[in-house]
């Protein structure tokens, strides 16, 4: 059973205050966010000073989206990765700005200032680095999309660092737009050279990587599911504009140009803002945007508890079979823990999916009597919120799941007695009136005087207080009364044939469960219809015996019998299917011309409780 119902997502609550075991993430993702911040506000101030032209606040305002959308999400869930990885670019980023402005301020004057501004500027090949490769690679839940791009990241990893050398160590000559006042860290001669060399090649093998990576974005949205395509297609918008504004900023040049400063805000900015609108957008990590009145929020924890999750299956559950109820069930974990699917499984191997399944569980926990699976979620990994909630859901479920089993046993059960009482009316009642059938037409064919039609009128009478009784869905009063050796002898003293019953001693003195005296007092009526019907038989012989651990009844006549396997049998076989549900058996031995035997027998013991 598959799902595709739409997640509704109730009134967001308060976000809950940061625990203690994830405080001192929060306050050290607080850390890096302040310090890129901190740089890009003072390296803007050391490079332009005061006062601050427009074009520069905007252009640090754009820088600072990175930070803030890093923050979000290393706040919000500190065990993804990604978040981390934006604050680590957002530092490279903002130190880089604050090494520009000690370059500007303080580069004519080689010192420590001018030195600690090298090195912090050449942290811009941190950024471009992170930001061209690792930021749309892992996007969005901080992993590889599969394990055949971890040589790829080693390989972006250390072009990164030789670009970084290269740009560290680099002479004047090569990187002047780099460092327009000088690089007091730079090389000289050939050593100088092949730093350029080194930090040159660095450079081209992350831009090769880079395209990579976008082309694998390009064919992931094209094999992705609706709401993967979408996520996927604002990355790509990012990488492309990322990566042509960096072209166009070599292009053009750091001057005065619009057209280059234009070119550094979107290569700092656009891949920050199109994960802070696919954040939002999609509502990815549980973070999207919200207006109430006149003011714009952000609204986080999108998922539901287990107390609205039930509420709002509530009226839904009431009115469903227990079968769909765990569908829902199975839903509601599905949209909870934002999973491609989840399954309810019972017990007995009933499972019920929500979603379309694909590939192995990631996360199961026992519910009552079954258990719950959870394949990936479709975003991230599961954190402890979520198996936090699916613990609490398991109880829940766990009741429905026995509530599934209660209700399927008392179909079960309600089948069984609708079973008993149809092969009641027709072992019972409906061999009755065969042998009232078979008295008549003797009766018609003989002339049978006063004392055969009164027989026969008390057979009659007899039949229709057995068929008020089974239609009330219980035995012969006589059975319930007498007992089996009873009922047997009242029921062969209608016969229209000579007959004669056997009974052990034993039989007399004690009653039977019901299920057994039943069985076999059907089965004797049965064989006993069937060689009046069939067999055209002039005596019946009927033994009751109880010995070996068995209670059984044969029933033999003189009629014609039939070939083992032909017809005749007549509803013998629903009654071994009785009595083979009972632990017992029928056997039926019959030779043309030489009558039939038929035995039906159950196993009881008189030390074992029946």
């Amino acid at each position: 059973m598959t799902s595709t119902a739409s997640r509704t997502v109730p009134a967001p609550a308060s976000p809950p205050g940061p625990s203690a075991s994830t405080a001192p993430l929060r306050a050290l993702a607080v850390s890096m966010a302040a310090v890129s911040v901190a740089g890009m506000v003072t390296g803007g101030l050391l490079e332009t000073g005061v006062p601050v032209p427009l074009t520069q606040w905007l252009f640090i305002v754009a820088c600072a989206i990175l930070p803030s959308v890093g923050l979000l999400v290393a706040v919000r869930r500190p065990d993804n990765p990604y978040g981390w990885l934006l604050l680590a670019t957002a530092g490279c980023l903002g130190l880089g700005i604050l090494g520009v402005g000690l370059l500007v301020a303080y580069g004519d004057a080689p010192g420590p200032l001018a030195a600690a501004g090298a090195l912090l500027a050449s942290l811009f090949t941190g950024f471009y680095g992170l930001n061209w490769v690792f930021i749309p690679l892992i996007f969005p839940d901080g992993r590889l999309p599969s394990p055949r791009w971890r040589p790829v990241a080693w390989i972006a990893g250390v072009a990164i660092l030789l670009h970084w050398l290269g740009v560290l160590l680099s002479p004047d000559e090569v990187y002047a737009l780099t460092f327009p006042q000088g690089n007091p860290l730079g090389l000289e001669g050939a050593a100088g050279l092949l730093a350029a060399s080194v930090g040159g090649l660095g450079q081209l093998v992350v831009f090769l990587v880079a395209l990579s990576v976008l082309a694998s974005l390009v064919l992931r949205r094209r094999r992705g599911t609706l709401v993967e395509r979408r996520r996927l297609r604002w990355m790509i918008l990012g990488v492309v504009a990322a990566l042509g504004g960096s072209v166009t900023t070599v292009i053009f040049g750091q001057g005065g140009q619009a057209v280059s400063w234009v070119g550094v805000v979107t290569a700092v900015a656009a891949l920050p803002a199109v994960i802070a609108t696919a954040v939002f957008r999609h509502n990815l990590l549980d973070i999207r945007m919200a207006v109430r009145g006149s003011r714009l929020l952000l609204v986080f924890d999108l998922r539901p508890t287990v107390d609205e999750l039930l509420t709002g299956l509530g009226p839904g559950l009431e009115e469903a079979d227990p079968v769909e109820q765990l569908g829902r069930l199975a839903e509601a974990v599905r949209a909870g823990l934002e999973t491609r699917w989840a399954a309810v499984t019972l017990a007995d191997g009933t499972r019920v999916v929500a979603g379309e399944e694909n590939g192995e569980a990631v996360l199961a926990v026992p519910a009552g009597l079954g258990r719950i699976a959870c394949g990936p979620k479709i975003a991230g990994r599961f954190n402890a919120e979520d198996r936090r909630l699916l613990g609490s859901l398991a109880v829940p479920i766990g009741l429905a799941i026995q509530s599934a089993r209660l209700a399927a046993r008392l179909v079960n059960a309600q089948e069984a007695e609708r079973r008993r009482i149809e092969r009641n009316i027709h072992d019972g009642a409906q061999q009755q009136l065969v042998a009232l059938i078979a008295g008549l037409e003797l009766a018609r064919a003989t002339g049978g005087g006063p004392g055969s039609l009164a027989l026969l009128r008390e057979q009659a009478r007899q039949t229709l207080n057995d068929l008020r009784e089974l239609a009330a869905g219980i035995h012969p009063s006589v059975l319930s009364q007498g007992g089996l050796a009873e009922a047997v002898e009242e029921r062969c003293s209608r016969l229209p044939v000579a007959t004669t019953v056997t009974a052990d001693p034993a039989l007399r003195s004690r009653r039977f469960p019901d299920e057994i005296e039943g069985a076999l007092y059907f089965a004797v009526s049965e064989a006993i219809a069937n060689a009046l019907k069939h067999a055209a038989a002039s005596r019946i012989e009927v033994r009751l015996a109880w010995s070996g651990g068995r209670l059984r009844a044969t029933v033999s006549d003189d009629g014609e019998g039939f070939e083992r396997g032909g017809p005749g049998r007549g509803g013998l076989g629903a009654l071994a299917d009785r009595m083979a549900a009972l632990g017992g058996g029928l056997d039926v031995s019959s030779t043309p011309g030489e009558g039939t035997l038929v035995g039906a027998w159950v196993p009881y013991r008189a030390d074992v409780p029946g």
